[in-house]
């Protein structure tokens, strides 16, 4: 298998506390403590990795927790830009009914030469992994005294040129950005919240969210995976709509369901040859592999995924109902 580099342009540090009542305005004594070096495409890595994929993290560190990132499970798939001060940190309080509350630091600004090194290492790692897909993850840092967002031109050409993948997971202006020109992804992974603010109109059923994805389809895009939370994913293409969801064994962090989803779907992808020659359906399986996968992640008390998803398995529906309704956020 072909090498997987995943970029996260604003790394972080999980902090998870586990509480038994959250109470606002109260004091609370955590029952638990952990924190990780993560940032979505970290997490995707640590995942792929998990699922057997030569897999690595290109991530943007501040230095202060560079010698914690060198010493932690995934050390040996980061690839790490380090940047002046501490990296930004990201907060999930669980309760004892599993409830996460999350809060995450802003990203801080990049200095036009760190980005610069950011861009070198990415596309040394492409070269030097024989990669096939490039993951791009996370929010996007502004580029310092500018006022916009980094430029992702010459990393989206320079994995052309290679003749890598582009896989999209980011939401917010970064996703607005990529959108305004999103010739050349391959695969983009919203939640039903991100999806509906891209095509700017609320999503209500599986059908309307199979006509926003195809809107995205329209201007680009190869295969929209649309993540519905506790309702499953809807994996489309211009042709196709395929469902998948899988129960997880018990809720302990939804922190990184999300990432852990979007590396079940490219392992699902990888077994595509494999899936042809036996007849199976390629988009199923990495449709119901992406199911399995993040049912799997929230059952960890971590952000990070240990190893694959046992016993865990996806229900398929290669012709879903378009009528059925999602349901509300507020309910789920």
């Amino acid at each position: 298998m072909s090498g997987i580099v995943t970029l996260t342009a604003a790394g972080a540090i999980d902090a998870t506390y586990r509480v038994g009542t959250l109470r606002r305005g109260a004091f609370a004594r955590a029952d638990s403590y952990t924190r990780e070096v993560s940032g979505k495409g970290v997490n995707v890595a640590a995942a792929l990795a998990a699922g057997g994929a030569d897999a690595f993290a290109v991530v943007v560190l501040g230095a202060d927790d560079v010698r914690f990132a060198r010493c932690g499970l995934t050390a040996p798939l980061l690839r790490i830009v380090e940047v002046p001060g501490a990296t930004r940190v990201n907060t999930s309080i669980i309760d004892a009914d599993g409830a996460t509350t999350k809060v995450n630091a802003p990203t801080p600004p990049l200095s036009p030469e760190a980005w610069e090194a950011t861009v070198s290492l990415t596309l040394g790692e492409l070269d030097r992994c024989a990669a096939s897909w490039l993951v791009l993850s996370g929010s996007l840092p502004e580029l310092a005294g500018t006022g916009a967002l980094v430029d992702l031109a010459a990393v989206r050409a320079g994995a052309a040129e290679r003749g890598v993948r582009l896989a999209v997971d980011t939401s917010g202006a970064a996703l607005a950005a990529l959108l305004a020109d999103p010739v050349g992804i391959d695969l983009l992974t919203p939640n039903a919240e991100e999806l509906a603010a891209a095509v700017d109109r609320p999503l209500a059923t599986f059908g309307e969210v199979v006509d926003a994805a195809r809107e995205i389809i329209g201007r680009g895009v190869e295969t929209v995976a649309a993540s519905l939370g506790g309702d499953g994913l809807l994996a489309v293409t211009a042709e196709r709509a395929v469902f998948a969801r899988a129960e997880a064994p018990y809720v302990a962090n939804t922190a990184g369901a999300g990432d852990a989803a979007l590396a079940g779907f490219l392992l699902g992808l990888t077994r595509a040859p494999a899936a042809n020659a036996s007849g199976a359906d390629p988009l199923a399986v990495a449709a119901a592999s992406a199911a399995e996968w993040g049912a799997h992640a929230v059952a960890h008390a971590s952000t990070l995924v240990a190893g694959p998803p046992l016993g865990i398995r996806a229900l398929v529906e290669t012709s879903p109902e378009l009528d059925r309704p999602l349901t509300p956020e507020d309910a789920a």
